[in-house]
């Protein structure tokens, strides 16, 4: 948490230095945003994804990194993925980006997420591949990184286990960013599964 409030604007800003990067990530989450519903970003960040995504609420503990979001017109509430402060079935689509591997109970944090869907409400999680090669790469420069080394990178199998116990059913799963960021200098296109791009997404419906 420390390192989100200190550094937010550095945090920010790698989304500008890694723009390629930033935008394939982005149109692989776009690709599964259903195009009506309310929809809540949990760990909204600064913005980087509610904002082009047209998400007007978000949750986010980090006081700095909120205040980057509130400035990009985003609606932040002061909250943990743990114990979202939002009703139940307040949403039609929950997004979680980078998040679970940051919290100390992915599980519980899963939970409330399914809480305030409402029926056949869309989860889409956006999260580190431990086991695509740049995901080893990471894990292995994991301490020399500010925001990584607080991380605990979760596998796909994992997550999708979660799932099928809170009830969703047929997730799909894409994955992008193949190569090593510093050479990427155009948008890298999404495929489907997991094991090789960095990047997944996975999209669920509540049953």
């Amino acid at each position: 948490m420390n390192a989100f409030n200190r550094y937010a604007q550095e945090y920010d800003d790698w989304f500008v230095q890694h723009e390629s990067v930033y935008h394939s990530e982005l149109a692989a989450v776009k690709s599964f945003l259903p195009l009506n519903g309310r929809a809540l970003e949990v760990g909204v960040g600064t913005g980087r994804f509610a904002e082009p995504l047209g998400i007007e609420i978000g949750v986010e503990p980090a006081r700095a990194m909120a205040e980057i979001a509130g400035k990009r017109g985003i609606e932040v509430i002061q909250g943990y993925a743990e114990a979202l402060p939002l009703a139940p079935g307040s949403f039609d689509v929950v997004l979680m980006i980078t998040v679970l591997c940051f919290l100390q109970d992915p599980p519980l944090a899963l939970r409330e997420a399914t809480r305030v869907l409402k029926p056949q409400g869309r989860l889409i999680i956006g999260m580190i591949d431990p086991d695509s090669p740049l995901g080893r790469l990471y894990q292995a420069h994991q301490a020399q990184s500010r925001f990584f080394r607080q991380a605990r990178f979760l596998r796909v199998s994992q997550v999708l286990r979660w799932l099928g116990e809170l009830g969703y059913s047929d997730p799909k799963i894409r994955q992008t960013i193949f190569q090593d960021i510093p050479v990427i200098t155009t948008p890298e296109p999404a495929r489907e599964g997991y094991g090789e791009g960095v990047f997944v997404v996975l999209v669920a419906d509540l049953q």
